[in-house]
C-alpha cells in the first residue's frame, strides 16, 4: 500500500508540475508513512483546539501529597508494636480503634524495629523458609517480616515466633481487612 501511494505521488509529480509551471501553483504532496498517518488522534485534536484558542495546556503534576489534617495520619491504619509489653495498638485517623496481644521474635531471632509501610499481603501464605508454616492474613511490611495469624494462640504475649508479628487470627483478620481498604503502616519499637 505504501509503495503504491508513492508511485501514485511520483506519477502525480510528473502529470500535474508541468501544468502547474504555467500558472505558477505549487503542490505540497504528503507520503504517508504508516498506517495510521490518516488517522488523528485525542492529542491532535487537543492541540490543535489549544492552538485555535491561544491558550497553552497546563499539565497539572501528579501529587501524592494529602491535605494535612489536624491528627489525621496519611495511612488509614497504623499498627504500633511495642516489643516490651509484646501488645499492638491499631490506630485509623489517629483514633485508637484496638489493643491486642502479640508474639515478637524469640531469643536469637529479632524483629526489627522502625516504620514501615505495609507491602504485599496474601490471605492464605505458607512460610517457604519454615517448612510450610502456615501464615493466615500475612501483610508484610519489610522482607520476610509480617504481621500474620496464628495458630499458637497460648504464647501470645511473649516472644514466640523467627521474628514475624503473630496476632490471633480473628485480629490478623480484622487488621488485613482495615489494611486492604485504606493502606496502612507498621511501627516497631521498645
Amino acid at each position: 500500500m505504501k509503495k503504491l501511494t508513492a508511485l501514485l505521488a511520483i506519477v502525480m509529480a510528473f502529470v500535474f508540475t508541468p501544468a502547474l509551471a504555467e500558472t505558477g501553483k505549487t503542490i505540497k504532496i504528503k507520503s504517508e508513512t504508516s498506517a495510521y498517518a490518516g488517522k488523528k488522534d485525542k492529542a491532535y485534536w487537543t492541540r490543535v483546539w489549544y492552538q485555535k484558542h491561544g491558550k497553552k495546556k497546563r499539565y497539572k503534576k501528579a501529587s501524592y501529597k494529602r491535605k494535612k489534617r489536624r491528627g489525621v495520619s496519611r495511612y488509614g491504619v497504623v499498627a504500633k508494636i511495642n516489643l516490651s509489653t509484646q501488645r499492638m495498638h491499631v490506630y485509623r485517623n489517629g483514633k485508637r480503634l484496638y489493643t491486642w496481644k502479640v508474639s515478637s521474635g524469640r531469643g536469637g531471632y529479632r524483629t526489627p524495629t522502625g516504620t514501615y509501610r505495609v507491602g504485599r499481603m496474601h490471605k492464605r501464605y505458607f512460610s517457604r523458609k519454615y517448612n510450610g508454616a502456615p501464615m493466615p492474613y500475612a501483610m508484610f511490611f519489610k522482607g520476610g517480616y509480617a504481621i500474620h495469624g496464628t495458630n499458637a494462640i497460648s504464647r501470645l504475649g511473649r516472644t514466640a515466633s523467627h521474628g514475624c508479628v503473630r496476632l490471633h487470627p480473628s485480629n490478623a483478620a480484622k487488621l488485613f481487612s482495615m489494611v486492604r481498604k485504606s493502606g496502612g503502616r507498621v511501627s516497631i519499637s521498645y
